[in-house]
């Protein structure tokens, strides 16, 4: 059974009717929208991270010469 920890959280008054408004339009609680918000942005932030590790390891491939899949396989027979 899952659980819910309730939390108070203070919004700009902008930010919390465009929440309100978007619950009504959506038909989900204002909890249920800041959940979404907050699952997207962790998303978000996952991707950024993967990016950057494949960023990094492209970089590290290519300053041994590793262009291709080959490349790869060659290297790794080593």
């Amino acid at each position: 059974m899952a659980t819910a920890v309730k939390k108070t959280i203070s919004l700009p008054p902008d930010l919390a009717s465009e929440a309100e408004t978007l619950a009504k339009e959506e038909g989900k609680t204002l909890s249920g929208v800041i959940q979404d918000a907050l699952r997207l942005a962790r998303q978000e932030r996952l991707k950024g991270e993967f990016r950057d590790m494949q960023r990094y390891w492209s970089r590290k491939a290519k300053e041994k010469g590793i262009l291709t899949e080959k490349d790869l396989e060659k290297y790794l027979r080593k």
